[in-house]
């Protein structure tokens, strides 16, 4: 079986000889895989009726579990955006009826962002979606090669954490 990338590596081959072309056949795959992914997400969270930023935002205040609530400053953390940003994401959640914002009981000056009934809905719905798409993905492999593939990009990204 063969795909593009090993075309291309074929023709770097040709050109350059001199050089190791392991990294190519590899990333050149995952960023392809990744192209696929990030259109995949798109159509799940577009068949729902949200973006991709507020999929985010949205999964992580339901993955804390119940209440599904979190500081603004978890919620930066957990998203990798600016305070600023946040702080536009979290208004444009509210106007939409997705979060709403309560006093801290534990901070006076503090609030919490709180998931709300319609906002647990749409990003259900959408992480529904998104799973069934991505088992597309990844259905030529079976159970055993998807948690070999798993462990081996675990060891890649763990250097990252």
């Amino acid at each position: 079986m063969r795909d593009e990338v090993d075309e291309l590596v074929e023709a770097w081959g040709r050109e350059r000889a001199d050089l190791d072309l392991a990294p190519v056949a590899v990333f050149s795959r995952i960023s392809r895989l990744a192209r696929h992914l990030d259109l995949a997400r798109r159509e799940a969270f577009t068949q729902h009726g949200i973006e991709a930023w507020e999929f985010d935002v949205l999964a992580a205040l339901r993955r804390a579990g119940t209440p599904y609530e979190l500081s603004p400053g978890r919620l930066l953390r957990e998203t990798l955006v600016t305070s600023g940003t946040m702080t536009n994401r979290v208004d444009r959640l509210a106007a939409r009826g997705f979060v709403e914002r309560l006093p801290d009981p534990h901070d006076r000056r503090g609030v919490l962002v709180r998931l709300t009934a319609d906002g647990k809905r749409a990003v259900d719905s959408a992480f529904t979606e998104l799973l069934e798409a991505e088992a597309g993905i990844l259905a030529d492999l079976d159970t055993d090669q998807q948690a070999q593939l798993a462990s081996l990009l675990r060891t890649l990204l763990v250097p990252f954490s």
